[in-house]
């Protein structure tokens, strides 16, 4: 029988953080975590979006357990900001989901000088996760996912002397990077988890093509792109539903047979019900470098040690 949202089990008690939950699959994964009794913390960029969200989980969720955070992928003043409010607001978190992200974009920088893919969509979500990692660790087997996509095989991997882009930018190879980096920091940090013995464990999920603000928002970056403007038409014509397109990312988290290291995707590739898909085998090198290069750009020392 396919996976769908009726395979999340009971999380009362469980505090899930969900990057970019003003909208599209991360509305969808919060809606559907509150609807299973999780307290979900709503992290987005614009306020205004995040409590439109919040309400319309509550207007169909008896009882919905929801707080909003502002949250800037962009900034890592922003994500140290967040940080410290679920240090201030809870003991444990049980599962961060790394949904946020922008496709497709011209070349464009974050405050940190970063590039704007590969810094909202990696550098952002790897600083929030090394700073999360200490209440990561203090609930009983928490859960990241890191979200991916299919576009990752046209990126190639990111460059230690240019992790930006800064000769040969080109739209899609930036953002195809920036998802390779998310599912090789998936592979690598559920490698430091088990090699420290934690409960935790991390994932990866590829949604497939669904009908998100995503591809809108790239036309919008690039005043109407081609490329940007063909991926918009056919996620119109043949992408799932958000509802749908979020399963990849909830059975990643919230599955009991799920294990870490795991890719959760659509079985036909773009559409279809989430199941485990193969990995191929990491050069450890290649991670190792993937995980310093992060460190550098990001300032921040993460390593993983059991309190």
């Amino acid at each position: 029988m396919a996976w769908s949202a009726k395979g999340i089990p009971d999380l009362s008690g469980r505090t899930a953080l969900v990057t970019g939950a003003n909208g599209g699959l991360g509305l969808q994964t919060a809606h559907a975590l509150a609807a299973r009794g999780a307290h979900v913390i709503i992290a987005a960029r614009s306020q205004t979006k995040a409590s439109a969200a919040e309400a319309a989980i509550r207007a169909s969720v008896d009882g919905a357990r929801l707080e909003v955070q502002p949250l800037d992928l962009g900034s890592l003043q922003s994500v140290r900001r967040l940080a410290a409010a679920v240090f201030a607001g809870h003991d444990h978190l049980d599962l961060l989901i790394n949904n946020a992200g922008v496709m497709g974009a011209p070349r464009m920088e974050t405050a940190d000088g970063f590039e704007l893919q590969i810094g909202t969509n990696h550098l952002g979500h790897f600083a929030l996760t090394a700073l999360l990692m200490p209440r990561l660790l203090a609930a009983p087997a928490a859960r990241v996912v890191a979200v991916t996509s299919f576009a990752r095989l046209y990126g190639g991997r990111m460059a230690a002397d240019d992790p930006h882009l800064r000769e040969g930018y080109e739209p899609w190879r930036a953002y195809g990077r920036s998802k390779m980096a998310n599912l090789d920091f998936a592979v690598a940090l559920d490698a430091k988890l088990r090699h420290v013995g934690a409960s935790a464990m991390a994932l990866a999920a590829q949604p497939g093509l669904s009908r998100t603000d995503l591809q809108a928002t790239s036309v919008e970056l690039t005043g109407g792109g081609p490329s940007q403007r063909f991926f918009h038409g056919a996620a119109k014509l043949f992408g799932m539903d958000p509802d749908r397109g979020a399963l990849s990312q909830l059975r990643a988290a919230t599955a009991p047979e799920a294990d870490g290291g795991q890719l959760y995707a659509p079985r036909w590739g773009t559409c279809g019900p989430p199941v485990v898909k193969s990995v191929a085998e990491r050069d450890p090198a290649e991670l190792a470098a993937m995980w310093q290069v992060s460190e550098r750009e990001t300032g921040i020392d993460f390593s993983v040690a059991l309190p």
